[in-house]
């Protein structure tokens, strides 16, 4: 059920992002900047990190390395999920994640003892970011998310 949250009829209002409102683009970046630190570690160890809109994941791939040879190679990649991909209509190409390949949440606790948060602002920066992006989706806007 959490996903579903992230189907939005109607636009995001401010008052559904008392957080990202308190918080100072340094300090929001400061919260991400923990998540992807978190991710980057999960992936290291061959785990996937589901978060509301999709799914981290390092999957297998190909890569051409000149003279028709092709090597096989593994790549870190965010998929979206399903259902929030036929509600907002987005093309995409499949992509499976290996079934050997566990899959976590997030761990809000272990992201904010690292970033100094109380767990409970770090995830509410990450639901409402995530409810932006979801907003972003619906009105067909331009969406840029950087990862290191």
């Amino acid at each position: 059920a959490k996903m579903q949250k992230y189907l939005l009829y109607g636009a995001v209002e401010p008052e559904e992002l008392p957080t990202l409102r308190e918080l100072s683009t340094m300090e929001i970046c400061k919260v991400w900047s923990g998540m992807s630190r978190f991710i980057y570690r999960q992936l290291l160890q061959k785990t996937a990190v589901e978060i509301g809109v999709g799914t981290f994941a390092v999957v297998p791939a190909h890569a051409s390395v000149g003279e028709g040879k092709v090597l096989p190679v593994e790549r870190p990649m965010f998929i979206l999920s399903k259902p929030l991909k036929m509600f907002y209509n987005l093309e995409s190409d499949e992509i499976k994640i290996p079934d050997e390949v566990p899959v976590v949440q997030p761990d809000f606790e272990e992201i904010a003892a690292e970033t100094h948060f109380r767990h409970e602002i770090v995830e509410q920066c990450v639901q409402e970011t995530l409810l932006c992006f979801a907003g972003a989706l619906r009105d067909n806007k331009e969406v840029e998310f950087s990862f290191r």
